[in-house]
C-alpha cells in the first residue's frame, strides 16, 4: 500500500525524493518476505544430512537484506546526483505531504518494533529487516523537509538531502554485510556469555579452574560449546560423571548452551611437580605475550600442560624457548607442551 500511494505521488508530484521513497518501500517489502521464508527454512528440525539444524539460514538471510539495503542506498545516491545536476520543480500537495507523514510514522515505528524483537530472539535477519524499515523512515522524513523547504523557500534541495540520507544508508548496508559475514566466518565468542558460563562452572567447589572455552553458533538460539575444569586427581570416575553431567544441565538451562565438559587433574600433592609449576611460571613472566598456562600435570617423569599466546605473536619460537629453558633445569623429564588458541576471553 505504501509503495502504491508513494509511487502514484511521486509521479503526479514529479517529486523524485518520493519517487525514491516508493522504491526503498518496496525493498522493505521485499526484505521482508525473505525474513518470513529465511526463519521458515531455519527452524526445520536436524536432519541426518545437518545434524546441527538449519539455523545458520538466517545469517544468509540477514546477507540478503544487507544487500537489498545496499542496492537501495546506491540506486537513490545516484538518482539524487542525478537531481542535483538537474533540478526540476516539484509540485506538492498538501494530501500528498500527509500520506508521506503518515509513511514515516508507520515505517518509524514498525522498524523499531521489528528490530527490537530481533535483538530480543538474536536474530540477525530481524534486526537487519528492521533497521531497513527504520532507514525507510528517516529517507521519508527527510522528503518532508525538501518538501515543506520547497513550499515555503523555493529551495530545490531534494537532491542534496537525498544524496546525503544516501550515503547513511550505504553505510549501514556496509556495516549490516559485514556483521553478517562475520557471523559466517565465526567471530570470538560474547565475553558477558564466557563469563556468565565460568561463573557457573567455577560454582561448583570441586572445580578448581574453567578454560578452554569455545563456543560455536548454528543459528540465534542454537549454540554448541566445551569447556575443560580442573579436578583433584584423586576424584574418583563416578564423582566426576555425576559432577560434569550436572554441569552441562545446569548450563544449558541457563545459558541455552549444549556442552561438552573434559577434564584435567590436578595433582597438588606431588612435591617435585609442585616445583616444577613454580619455576615455569617465573619462565612465563618472561613472555608478556603467553596469555594462560593450564593443564599442568606431573606423570612420573613426563610434563603436560598446555600455552594460550596471543594470535600476533609467534607462538611456535615461543614455545620452543620456554621447552628450552624447562629441559634445561629438569634434563631427566619429557615436556609435552599443547599449544590452544585464544577462542575466548
Amino acid at each position: 500500500m505504501l509503495v502504491a500511494f508513494k509511487a502514484a505521488i511521486g509521479l503526479i508530484t514529479n517529486s523524485i525524493a518520493i519517487l525514491l521513497d516508493a522504491v526503498n518501500n518496496f525493498s522493505d517489502a521485499l526484505s521482508s518476505i525473505i525474513t518470513i521464508i529465511g526463519t521458515k527454512l531455519a527452524n526445520r528440525r536436524p536432519d541426518k544430512k545437518h545434524p546441527y539444524g538449519y539455523g545458520r539460514i538466517e545469517y544468509l538471510t540477514g546477507m540478503l537484506i544487507a544487500l537489498i539495503v545496499l542496492f537501495a542506498g546506491l540506486t537513490s545516491l545516484k538518482e539524487s546526483v542525478e537531481k542535483i545536476l538537474h533540478p526540476e520543480e516539484a509540485s506538492y500537495t498538501v494530501i500528498s505531504l500527509i500520506i508521506v507523514a503518515v509513511a514515516v510514522a508507520v515505517k518509524f515505528f514498525t522498524g523499531r518494533y521489528v528490530k527490537g524483537v530481533g535483538q530480543q530472539i538474536n536474530s540477525q535477519a530481524l534486526v537487519a529487516s528492521g533497521s531497513d524499515a527504520f532507514f525507510d523512515a528517516i529517507l521519508s522524513s527527510t522528503t518532508l523537509v525538501a518538501a515543506v523547504l520547497s513550499l515555503t523557500l523555493h529551495w530545490k534541495l531534494e537532491g542534496v538531502f537525498g544524496a546525503a540520507i544516501s550515503v547513511f544508508i550505504i553505510k549501514a548496508g556496509i556495516e549490516m554485510l559485514l556483521e553478517t559475514l562475520n557471523s559466517i566466518t565465526g567471530t570470538r565468542a560474547d565475553p558477558e556469555l564466557t563469563e556468565a558460563l565460568k561463573e557457573k562452572v567455577a560454582a561448583y567447589p570441586q572445580v578448581r579452574g574453567v578454560y578452554d572455552i569455545t563456543l560455536h553458533n548454528y543459528g540465534p538460539t542454537r549454540t554448541i560449546g566445551s569447556v575443560h575444569v580442573e579436578l583433584p586427581d584423586e576424584l574418583p570416575a563416578r564423582e566426576i560423571h555425576r559432577l560434569t553431567r550436572g554441569i552441562a544441565a545446569d548450563v544449558y538451562q541457563a545459558l541455552g548452551i549444549i556442552l561438552t565438559v573434559g577434564i584435567y587433574a590436578a595433582n597438588d600433592s606431588d612435591e617435585e611437580g609442585v616445583k616444577i609449576r613454580s619455576d615455569l611460571e617465573e619462565i612465563i613472566k618472561q613472555y608478556p605475550d603467553i596469555l594462560q598456562m593450564h593443564g599442568f600435570y606431573v606423570d612420573e617423569k613426563r610434563v603436560m600442560f598446555d600455552l594460550i599466546i596471543d594470535f600476533a605473536a609467534d607462538a611456535q619460537s615461543i614455545v620452543a624457548q620456554v621447552h628450552e629453558q624447562l629441559s634445561e633445569r629438569y634434563p631427566d623429564y619429557r615436556f609435552d607442551i599443547v599449544l590452544d588458541s585464544d577462542f575466548s576471553d
